[in-house]
């Protein structure tokens, strides 16, 4: 009998596999983390071989820690950090260098060519995402223009592209040995290569950006049986999702209807809101994403708000600045202080992501003061987020109307207290936490289980979500208005820093 589904998150500093039961309880995790590499400034490269190695080792040890039996194992999800891509040789399997990882910013001069050229809306229109370094497009366009091996072997059909989540099931699925050359369709919209509207790659796209046909994945439902995992266990193991890691916590988040929203506090921070089966064109700042697709049924969209250092900025004041040694020191440095002291901090380091989209933008902290000590750093940097989190929602209530009456939360930073009760204070609506926070592995999970009738439909995954806290605004108008004012303030300064 199988007992169990098994999600392998992979995600942009490490590699988890967590093991789920029948009632989506977490029955064993295993973590490794994996190095970032920074060859230049605004450059940000992952290691593809150390990311597949890394992912089949937490797999095999999240197994072993329980004496997990194989056979329970009804099947395996996966979720990936987005827009993070590579090119391989498909007769080798090796890859052509490093990955290229979403935060990175190497594309900032192709990106401002194409805008002259074709006009921002022109890849909306066909997208729905601006032309940015963020998507995969442009860092596929680089490599192509940069490497003259990659560019004669890609002339001769031998390259192949993909995100993380192609990368992982081609290798695990048989890699030169007949490895499935697949994505699903939430990582395709992610790429600014694929119409999310007529639900293809899109042929003039391909062109502009100078990328042959054969060398894109298929693009397959999110939920659905794409082929058996090998030569990883004694017994094959069946893939049957994979999802980006945005809509995978969406849909961790059970949230099927039309009008649900929920935000991922992670190294970024991500805010989605399910529109249903019909795609709503955002005209402030924000991205037209799919949110998923179950086997043959209708294209679910969202409206999406990306921001791009959240948890980053307390890794940054960790591992650059030294102000704490672990990143749950945070919330206690941040509480010895009462308030943030007027101190704002705005994490631009890869420029502004939604609702702004300024690649001009770098980090500043502004308001400093005799008066400010490392606390208020730490206050303010964790308040970023915050701030960050309102931009974005004010965005999705102008496009939308939708307006939210409370906010499901997920991520690892939403075990801070601190930021949690800041955050409802700033949005003036209540913040709830579920039980299982590991809801982007949870949907992972979920959408493979769907796919091999481990669990019957939606209606019973979302019977499944329970709330652990809640917490509710207490900051007066006055105030809020206030700090909001401030922030903005900030966020105007960090302009114009790259001409």
């Amino acid at each position: 009998m199988k007992k169990y589904i098994a999600a392998l998150d992979q995600g942009t500093t490490s590699s988890r596999c967590i093991i789920f039961n029948h009632d989506g309880e977490i029955v064993s995790l295993s973590q490794a983390e994996h190095q970032q590499i920074f060859p230049k400034p605004g450059w940000v490269e992952h290691n593809p071989i150390e990311i597949l190695n890394s992912s089949i080792k937490v797999m095999k040890e999240a197994i072993a820690k329980k004496n997990i039996d194989i056979h329970e194992i009804a099947a395996l999800g996966i979720t990936n950090q987005r827009e993070t891509c590579l090119l391989w040789n498909k007769t080798t399997g090796q890859p052509y260098g490093n990955a290229i990882v979403w935060q990175d910013m190497r594309t900032d001069v192709i990106c401002n060519q194409l805008i002259k050229t074709h006009g921002e809306e022109f890849f909306r229109k066909k997208t729905g995402l601006p032309i940015s370094p963020y998507f995969s497009a442009t860092k596929v366009k680089w490599l192509l223009e940069n490497d003259p091996q990659i560019a004669s072997d890609a002339a001769k059909g031998m390259v192949l592209f993909g995100t993380i989540d192609t990368w992982l099931i081609w290798n695990l699925t048989g890699g030169i040995k007949g490895g499935i050359h697949i994505t699903d369709i939430t990582n395709a919209s992610r790429t600014l290569l694929y119409n999310i509207f007529s639900q293809m790659w899109d042929e003039d796209l391909l062109r502009i950006f100078g990328i042959p046909i054969q060398m894109m994945p298929e693009v397959r439902p999110s939920s659905q049986f794409y082929g058996d995992m090998i030569d990883v266990f004694d017994k094959p193991i069946a893939i049957s999702a994979a999802l980006g890691d945005q809509q995978a916590a969406l849909f961790g988040q059970t949230a099927f209807n039309s009008g649900q929203a929920k935000n991922t506090y992670g190294t970024g921070c991500f805010l989605l809101l399910n529109t249903g089966e019909k795609p709503v064109i955002s005209k402030h700042g924000l991205l037209t994403t799919i949110g998923y697709q179950i086997a043959a049924e209708p294209v679910i969209y969202c409206l999406e708000g990306s921001i791009a250092i959240t948890g980053a900025l307390i890794q940054w004041l960790r591992d650059n600045m030294k102000i704490i040694q672990t990143a749950s020191e945070i919330e206690s440095l941040a509480a010895s202080v009462e308030d943030n002291g007027g101190v704002y901090f705005v994490p631009a380091f890869s420029g502004l992501f939604a609702p702004y989209w300024r690649n001009d933008a770098r980090g500043i902290v502004a308001g400093l003061t005799r008066y400010a000590t490392s606390g208020h750093l730490a206050r303010a940097a964790l308040e970023a987020t915050a701030f960050q989190t309102k931009d974005v929602l004010d965005a999705m209530y102008a496009d939308s109307q939708v307006k939210l009456h409370s906010l499901a939360v997920d991520g690892g930073m939403v075990q801070n207290e601190l930021l949690m009760q800041f955050q409802a204070d700033i949005l003036n609506i209540p913040i709830i936490r579920p039980k299982i926070t590991e809801t982007t592995a949870l949907g992972a999970a979920y959408a493979a289980g769907l796919a091999m009738d481990f669990w019957k439909n939606t209606f019973e995954l979302s019977e499944k979500w329970k709330k652990d806290v809640q917490w509710n605004p207490k900051m007066d108008e006055t105030t809020r208005q206030k700090y909001y004012g401030e922030w903005k303030k900030a966020i105007d300064h960090s302009l114009h820093w790259v001409s």
